[in-house]
């Protein structure tokens, strides 16, 4: 803390000491939703930047009586002004919208107005990106309040991914432009198969809890929701190159060709990413393009977006054995194997390799001025497999006979598997909007989606191989998998005060599986589920920048393919579907210099799937139903200007995570004699818990944002990020528990205005600057031999201080 103090000393006293006026200003459309990405031109100067998620700019040291500024915004009529910036308080500029639609329509459907009752965040692309050079999507969200990260490779890219007030990733609705992106079977992201997306994203809202209604796996913890680059009415041209430790490099271009006689517009972008990591061979070999095209009409537009990523990663997924983290933090089990003599060696193709390409087609039209409706198709296609060398594994394991050779048989053989996934998923949705009256409006739509995935597994070398023929095949299987839902939503505006919010959906699943699996069992099963997920809400603003808002929803999910495929083994442990009820409160108060915000919330489950602390030969979380479980939590939210060059954003959570009447199900391990001869004995043995805290669910999270001007264009930044101790299974054990971290990075930013350029953009980004040793996840269990109780577990630990460099030009 002292070292925090002494940094935040010296962002307060680089400051120049003389006056500076500033101009500010917020823009919104003709329904006061902000319009965040609106370019803002100042003349003289021809100085530029773009609005934030909410809708806000902001220059200084503008040293001119009298500028001209311009607001322009695609699909809108453009505003000018001249204003003195003396006499200039926070301008309010409202646009007018063209006939011509824009591509922020898609997303309506899916995502919560300012006035709508439930807890959200809202990132531009400049506060996005602001995360940190080089990051995935979740190490450039860690800052948004209840988001925990966690990254396999230590350094926040490869094997990245983010818990949302103590929700696993497979319970977060992701979406992009309103289409699911969550895998179908596990109902995960795996952001290494979409490498660099974040730079073709233009906004992002992350909504808590249940949320409102939208496409694919229902939302158990949260709802991320995308959308990537809009159009922009001017040709644009952006190089990006980042380069830092561990051998880290990304370069990028994008680029975007405006309006085209008034009716095309382009944008694209190439993305290149390679990095050792800092787990041993957990690097990253990276590349992905995204290409939009859109022809605009008088009254609607068509749409088509493609997205690719191609990924070699090395697996990590094992984690540090315990035994290993005090001696080598950077060891990584995966691949390592004994050779002829007795030394350990690594086998340097133990990878991850998957090509995964998303393609989107959108309409959208308005009739008249008060109805718009969407229609998208969408098509994704996903190739891969995980390469592996294996010692001395026995042939039974795959289906083959023992071997005879010179009288000697040999029933196990070192060997190199490949496990493959090939799978589409393609689908439809609609969605559309009526304004009823002013501030008033209904919204419907739906979506049918299907799966269709193969898995199966070939032997590709083998030490002892006798018969068997190269790329032997001894597992095949098949998911099918077909959802659909249909919603509607109305927003009420019954007085100027109050605004009532209902949301319905209804959603059907079918879930077929084929075949047999790795460990040769038949997966012969379907399953069937129909949930119906009701919410409602209220908002009031009982006086100017004050709001209060209340939330009631249900939302109902069915198990994973991991969690069917794991109570395989035992048919009466067949996982059921859960059910969450999902209850929040919170109050708002915005001005030009403080916003702040409360939300209070209560989820309680029934029959949540939680993590035994044990994981899959591929690294999911191996899950079991529990009948009462909650989630309470406070979140409390901030962002301050105490001075026009400093900005200040924070959040924290306090929450309590527990599971009722927790019952613990072990093996204990027992010597008895048998014929004179001592032998070990298994039994199962349950211990009743009592109420547990639940898995991977920190009572305590917060973050910080400090940022300070200290010259012209020149800004640091204090990023800080605490989480609370936490347990990776649910016995509360000690043994298994992580511990607090305090993370600080510190962030250099410096823009230049160079003609002929628009601007050059460097950032330095000092991670972990004061060089902390933590650990950002594990997993583990537990056993006992004669009734004394053993651990084991595997820990994901995170670099110390390292550093990552950018430079951002724009033409």
């Amino acid at each position: 803390m002292q070292k925090f103090l002494m940094v935040l000393g010296l962002l307060f006293f680089s400051v120049p000491m003389f006056s500076q006026n500033e101009l500010r200003g917020v823009v919104y459309s003709e329904e006061q939703e902000p319009l965040a990405g609106a370019s803002v031109l100042l003349n003289p100067g021809n100085r530029g930047t773009v609005t934030d998620e909410h809708g806000r700019f902001r220059f200084s040291d503008v040293s001119s009586e009298r500028v001209e500024i311009t607001v322009s915004f695609l699909g809108y009529q453009k505003w000018q002004q001249v204003v003195n910036p003396e006499k200039t308080g926070e301008l309010e500029i409202i646009l007018k919208q063209k006939s011509q639609l824009t591509g922020e329509v898609v997303v309506t459907a899916y995502r919560a107005g300012n006035r709508t009752p439930v807890a959200h965040t809202d990132l531009g692309r400049e506060k996005l990106h602001a995360g940190g050079a080089g990051n995935d999507i979740p190490s450039l969200l860690k800052l948004t309040p209840s988001l925990i990260t966690t990254s396999e490779s230590g350094i926040g890219l490869g094997y990245t991914n983010l818990r949302i007030r103590g929700t696993d990733p497979t319970r977060i609705n992701v979406t992009m432009n309103g289409i699911p992106v969550n895998d179908s079977e596990s109902q995960g992201v795996f952001w290494a198969n979409m490498p660099d997306f974040a730079n073709s994203v233009e906004n992002v809202q992350i909504q808590r809890g249940v949320g409102t209604s939208t496409q694919g796996p229902a939302a158990f913890g949260a709802t991320v929701n995308f959308q990537t680059t809009t159009s922009n009415a001017e040709p644009y041209a952006e190089l990006n190159s980042t380069a830092g430790s561990f051998n880290t490099y990304k370069n990028s271009l994008r680029f975007g060709t405006g309006l085209i006689n008034n009716k095309f517009s382009f944008e694209g972008r190439y993305s290149r990413l390679k990095s050792d990591g800092y787990i041993h061979n957990a690097f990253s070999d990276h590349q992905s393009f995204y290409l939009a095209g859109t022809l605009h009409l008088n009254n609607s537009f068509l749409k088509m977006i493609v997205l690719h990523g191609d990924q070699r990663t090395g697996i990590s997924w094992w984690g540090v054995p315990q035994e290993m983290l005090e001696t080598n933090r950077r060891y990584n089990p995966a691949g390592v194997f004994t050779d002829e003599y007795g030394n350990d060696r690594y086998y340097e193709d133990q990878t991850d390799n998957y090509k995964q390409t998303h393609a989107q087609l959108f309409y959208s039209m308005a009739a008249g001025e008060r109805f718009h409706f969407t229609a998208a198709l969408h098509y994704t296609r996903g190739d891969g497999f995980y390469e592996q060398y294996r010692e001395a594994d026995s042939l039974k394991y795959y289906g083959l006979p023992a071997l005879i050779i010179s009288d000697q048989t040999i029933a196990t053989t070192d060997l190199v598997r490949r496990k493959w996934m090939g799978n589409d998923f393609y689908g439809a949705t609609v969605s559309g909007n009526v304004e009823l009256s002013p501030g008033t409006n209904l919204t419907f739509g739906g979506g049918w989606n299907q799966y269709d995935g193969d898995h199966f597994g070939r032997l590709i070398w083998m030490r002892y191989a006798g018969k068997t023929e190269k790329e032997y095949e001894w597992y095949s299987n098949n998911g099918l998998k077909t959802d659909y839902n249909v919603f509607t939503k109305f927003n009420w505006q019954i007085s100027p005060l109050l605004r009532i919010f209902a949301d319905l959906q209804y959603r059907g699943i079918n879930y077929e599986m084929t075949g047999d699996d790795d460990d040769l069992r038949t997966l012969e099963q379907e399953h069937d589920f129909s949930f119906f997920n009701p919410k409602a809400g209220v908002y009031v603003t009982p006086a100017d920048r004050h709001s209060i808002y209340a939330f009631a929803g249900i939302s109902n999910r069915e198990p994973t393919r991991t969690d069917f495929k794991e109570a395989n083994k035992d048919p009466d442990a067949t996982p059921k579907a859960e059910r969450l009820y999902d209850l929040e409160a919170g109050y708002n108060y915005e001005s030009p210099t403080f916003s702040g915000g409360i939300n209070f919330y209560y989820m309680h489950y029934k029959d949540q799937l939680v993590p035994t602390g044990e994981k899959s030969n591929v690294g999911n979380d191996i899950m079991t139903n529990v009948e009462k479980s909650y989630r309470a939590g406070v979140e409390l939210m901030a962002t301050t200007r105490p001075l026009s060059w400093i900005d200040w954003d924070m959040n924290i959570t306090l929450s309590r995570n527990i599971i009722r009447d927790f019952v613990e199900t072990s093996t204990n391990s027992y010597p008895v004699i048998v014929d004179g001869e001592e032998v070990w004995k298994t039994e199962t043995i349950t211990r009743e818990r009592g109420d547990t805290e639940i898995a991977y669910s920190p009572s305590v999270t917060g973050s910080s944002r400090l940022s300070a001007e200290v010259i012209k264009n020149l800004k640091v930044s204090l990023l800080s990020k605490y989480v609370g101790e936490q347990y990776f299974d649910n016995t509360e054990s000690e043994a298994r528990k992580l511990d607090a971290y305090f993370v600080n990075d510190l962030q250099f930013t410096w823009s230049l205005f160079p003609k002929p350029l628009k601007n050059i953009d460097l950032q330095l980004t000092i991670h972990n600057v004061l060089d902390h040793e933590y650990e950002t996840n594990a997993y583990g269990g537990n056993w006992y031999e004669q009734g004394q109780e053993y651990t084991w577990a595997y820990y994901y630990p995170m670099a110390g201080r390292y550093y990552m460099g950018q430079v951002v030009i724009r033409f």
